[in-house]
């Protein structure tokens, strides 16, 4: 019990690290999910060396480990004369990472969606774009929910990993107090919890997003 009353008397870090964690999630996701959907929609249409350049930015971002992706951000760049903050190279390598895996989703679900609908919409006089938006997006991410809420708790997880590159989330937090008060299992039992609990709330989302897709008709009870 002593231990756990450390854990308690430490609970200024982990809040820090459990608020850095969740800004760092919600901020990245929202910019993984608008960079996946540009990305979608940039492969749309006949093939050309745009749409090349966007499949192999998408296989190449999937193939990378993202450990390595965050080096490159936070290390790497300085040598070109660009130099990101810990926070700012951890933001940026979850949006651009996880938005290849979003965009491979999504196109994973364009692959199986009627052509009917955008072509009766163009014929009707909208365009492609606008055409895209309000009809074929709406479908792919209902479609697509479930998946996409697994990679939304991918990308939870990829946050731990920016602890190496000294951000002060949730994972840095806990080992910082295993470290102060050599307390390891505590310490990381706490950091599990939390996780989890995040996780819950985004499976809790995911399943609340039904509703809207039961409206427009694109799912059913």
């Amino acid at each position: 019990m002593e231990t756990w009353s450390i854990v308690w008397e430490a609970r200024d870090t982990f809040v820090a690290g459990f608020t850095t964690t969740i800004v760092l999630f919600l901020l990245s996701g929202i910019a993984a999910s608008l960079l996946g959907c540009f990305l979608v929609y940039g492969l749309e249409g006949p093939a050309n060396p745009a749409r090349r350049l966007l499949v192999a930015f998408i296989n190449g971002m999937r193939m990378l480990p993202f450990l390595i992706f965050a080096y490159l951000l936070y290390y790497g760049l300085p040598t070109f004369g660009l130099r990101l903050t810990a926070w700012q190279a951890g933001l940026v390598g979850l949006s651009v990472y996880h938005s290849a895996y979003i965009a491979e989703i999504l196109r994973g679900a364009r692959l199986v969606l009627p052509p009917g609908p955008l072509e009766a919409a163009i014929a009707h006089g909208y365009r492609r774009g606008p055409a895209f938006l309000r009809i074929v997006l709406p479908q792919l991410v209902m479609r697509s929910r479930g998946v996409l809420g697994n990679q939304f708790i991918m990308c939870l997880k990829d946050t731990s990993f920016l602890s190496i590159i000294t951000v002060a989330e949730l994972t840095a937090a806990a080992n910082a107090v295993q470290s102060r008060y050599f307390i390891p299992v505590e310490a990381f039992v706490v950091a599990i919890g939390l996780y989890w609990a995040i996780g819950l709330a985004i499976e809790a989302a995911v399943r609340a997003a039904r509703r809207p897709g039961i409206q427009r008709g694109i799912e059913h009870d």
